[in-house]
């Protein structure tokens, strides 16, 4: 019983950080070449809803993407987004941070 109850705790646990690493995104877009172009992509993406906070680092055409909790964004979404906004999407990748991890 006691064995029963720590492997259902033990998996509980794991899908709980495993659904808080879903929310954080890093997309490369090319084309990002100064703020202005930052802006547009920030507020596209706002629009994406769940969408709770993005930075832009222009130099490297990278912009990380938080979600709300159970929140996802696809690939697609993604996407779709920077192309309204007037970029490219180079790539798309799930970040690799923890529950408690600071952005």
């Amino acid at each position: 019983m006691v064995k029963k109850l720590s492997l259902s705790l033990a998996a509980l646990a794991f899908s709980v950080v495993a659904l808080a690493v879903d929310n954080h995104y890093i997309l490369g877009v090319d084309g990002l070449a100064c703020p202005f172009c930052a802006f547009g992509v920030e507020k596209r993406l706002t629009k994406v809803e769940g969408v709770t906070g993005i930075e832009v680092e222009v130099a490297d055409g990278v912009v990380r993407v938080t979600l709300q909790e159970g929140k996802t964004l696809t690939e697609e979404q993604a996407r779709q987004a920077v192309a309204e906004a007037g970029f490219t999407l180079r790539s798309f990748s799930v970040a690799k941070t923890g529950a408690n991890d600071a952005q």
